[in-house]
């Protein structure tokens, strides 16, 4: 896309009212058979104006997610960036009737999306924010367009990575290698295969206000116990484990990674789950996060939840203030900018 596809992309109301709007866009065929897919870029966008000559904030979703995180967009806004989210293919918004939610057999085909938020986009200046598996995909993307397309990644200003998920955990290295070995084995031949997911609504409690937590989400798009995982989702993911602890992965340009001071893995919904990542290991989110850029800022938040941006007050507080001033090196806004 270049700026006159922009001009020409259909926004419409989103769902989460009329200061957002959201735009379809189409990315052909489903490689895993599914049939057509589309991505969905959303924007904030008070007054109609959403200030294409800032620098843009893209906010990329994890896996069983989608965007609604309406004062992270209100407060980046605010300090003078343009903001927008993507919803990939089969997520949130994208997915379509018969498809199944989030199911993807190659993380690169992702790229198909995140390449056509890109060139919707008439900013000059594009920082990727990815929470969660979005660290694993972001990671991959912008190291093939740093090798394989330049003009797409001169775009590129930073990331920030908010408690990225970039090793299996819960289980040692040694137990990692066999039971990655049983999954590829188990994907090639049936990669449908549903996977016992187990108890895992502790995270979507700790945060949903009708439950445990203050925020309010689609239950339908993000359901407290995640959507079903499939044998070959597994196996791409993992792949793309691989491809990052190989250490040929280099994004290229700086990296704030952020994440909660603690994990706390496996344990039922208690207090404890609402000041803990309690989805990923934030060792290992520190550990791998650091090799793919040598210009690399690691802010851990005290008490932060698994999405940082929905921590309760004090570490919410903590984690956007941490972005904001990295980001005011990264990509400044000029006071004309700011007074718009």
């Amino acid at each position: 896309m270049n700026s006159m596809t922009f001009d020409k992309l259909e926004w419409s109301e989103d769902l989460l009212g009329p200061d957002f709007q959201a735009a379809t866009l189409e990315l052909g065929t489903d490689p895993d058979g599914e049939g057509d897919v589309c991505a969905t870029l959303v924007r904030y966008c008070p007054a109609a104006n959403a200030h294409d000559d800032r620098p843009a904030l893209v906010w990329v979703h994890g896996m069983t997610d989608y965007f609604f995180h309406e004062h992270v967009a209100r407060y980046f806004y605010e300090l003078g960036y343009a903001f927008y989210a993507v919803d990939l293919r089969k997520c949130g918004r994208s997915r379509r009737e018969g498809q199944t939610w989030h199911y993807i057999s190659d993380v690169e085909y992702y790229d198909a999306d995140l390449n056509a938020a890109l060139d919707a986009l008439p900013n000059p200046q594009v920082v990727i924010m990815g929470h969660s598996t979005a660290g694993t995909i972001i990671a991959l993307w912008l190291d093939r367009l740093r090798r394989h397309d330049p003009a797409r990644f001169s775009r590129i200003a930073g990331v920030v990575f908010n408690s990225p998920w970039l090793a299996m955990m819960g289980m040692s290295e040694g137990a990692y290698e066999v039971v990655k070995r049983i999954v590829y084995a188990g994907a090639a031949i049936a990669p449908r295969v549903e996977l016992p997911a187990g108890d895992l609504t502790t995270y979507g409690e700790s945060i949903h206000s009708h439950e445990q937590g203050e925020w309010d989400f689609d239950r339908r798009l993000k359901p407290l116990g995640g959507h079903a995982k499939y044998l070959g989702w597994v196996a791409a993911v993992f792949h793309g484990f691989d491809a990052i602890h190989s250490g040929r992965i280099t994004i290229g340009v700086p990296l704030l990674t952020m994440t909660s001071a603690r994990s706390q893995l496996d344990q039922p919904y208690n207090e404890s789950s609402n000041t803990a990542d309690v989805v990923v290991d934030v060792r290992q989110s520190q550990r791998w996060a650091k090799e793919l850029s040598s210009r690399y800022t690691l802010h851990v938040v005290k008490d932060g939840r698994h999405d940082l941006f929905l921590s309760r007050p004090e570490p919410l507080e903590d984690a956007l203030n941490a972005a904001a001033e990295w980001l005011r090196v990264v990509a400044p806004i000029n006071a004309e900018q700011r007074a718009q």
